[in-house]
């Protein structure tokens, strides 16, 4: 069997349940393989997508755990089968019906672009300020793009020429990805076109707090290994963090031992929302300001993991 549409899907997830076999329900019957890793679920995962028809991986859970190692043995089991592209897929999104066929018909024409990537929305952004926090994150701006997120159609001949995804990452395997083929002279591009639809199920602030951490220390790894000129990456996103998330307040707490004046530094915050939330409103400038508190929590995690030389663990808010 041949995939009439010369696109291959690779989906990721663990205990996704319904989430997961709306996802496999909503790939083309013409994007074939069809490949499910599956990273130690317990709900009937692997049996959902067996009954679907797709190739189902299983990872070996003996060796550490990332997404973008998930998405690398997900790639190897196309094997001979690999077509011309390949939509990776996390496990808790569904694509539109009309992704495909568009993002195949870029890729087609646009020999110098390595991904194609459209909007992802949130299932329920009304259900919670976090998912709806979520939904506005993901609308970026159409064009040329610096990187691309987990869901992304990708010419297979670029993905494999990179290495794949950078399987030691815990985070942020997609922008470091792209900086790969960047600097190999492939673009990237963001369609202005539905992609999938996501649930990001978050309910409860600690949720929104674990992923700002994992976003900083995303920030700190990318940083350290692509930090360097001319790519500069995720260092203006790691210096915001420290400058808004560590510096200020912890000099403001400090400062009040010397003179209580130093309290005035903890105003910056305040500040900097009212500044921010005429272009992106109130709600969004608070946490986008908030969150920078977490994600330098999460830079610091990175370079104390780093300097004991110990691994890092997973981040998980779901």
């Amino acid at each position: 069997m041949t995939s009439r549409s010369g696109v291959a899907a690779v989906l990721i997830g663990r205990n996704e349940g319904a989430r997961l076999v709306a996802a496999l329900a909503a790939i083309p019957p013409d994007v074939w393989p069809v490949v499910y890793v599956d990273s130690g679920s317990t709900d009937g995962s692997v049996a959902a997508a067996q009954a679907a028809g797709a190739r189902v991986v299983k990872l070996d859970m003996s060796r550490p755990f990332t997404a973008a190692r998930a998405r690398n043995e997900g790639f190897a089991a196309l094997g001979a089968d690999t077509p011309e592209f390949v939509q990776f897929i996390d496990g808790d999104c569904s694509l539109d019906p009309g992704w495909i066929p568009t993002a195949t018909a870029f890729l087609k024409t646009s020999p110098a672009a390595a991904v194609a990537c459209g909007r992802r929305r949130e299932r329920f952004p009304d259900a919670s300020l976090w998912n709806r926090l979520c939904d506005e994150e993901w609308d970026t701006p159409i064009g040329k793009a610096r990187a691309c997120g987990g869901d992304a159609l990708f010419r297979t001949s670029a993905f494999a020429a990179a290495g794949g995804y950078n399987p030691t990452l815990i985070a942020g395997e997609e922008p470091e990805l792209c900086v790969r083929l960047r600097a190999a002279g492939w673009e990237i591009w963001r369609l202005d076109a539905e992609m999938t639809l996501h649930d990001a199920a978050m309910t409860r602030f600690s949720q929104w707090w674990k992923r700002m951490r994992r976003g900083g220390h995303a920030f700190a790894e990318g940083a350290a290994l692509h930090g360097a000129p001319p790519e500069r990456h995720f260092v203006s996103e790691t210096r915001r963090a420290l400058i808004w998330g560590a510096f200020l307040p912890l000099a403001g707490l400090l400062g009040a031992a010397i003179t209580p004046w130093a309290l005035l530094l903890w105003l910056a915050l305040p500040l900097q929302i009212l500044r921010l939330a005429p272009r992106i409103g109130l709600s969004r400038a608070t946490f986008l300001t908030v969150g920078k508190i977490p994600e330098a929590m999460g830079i610091a995690e990175y370079w104390l993991r780093r300097l004991s030389g110990r691994r890092a663990g997973l981040i998980e808010y779901k």
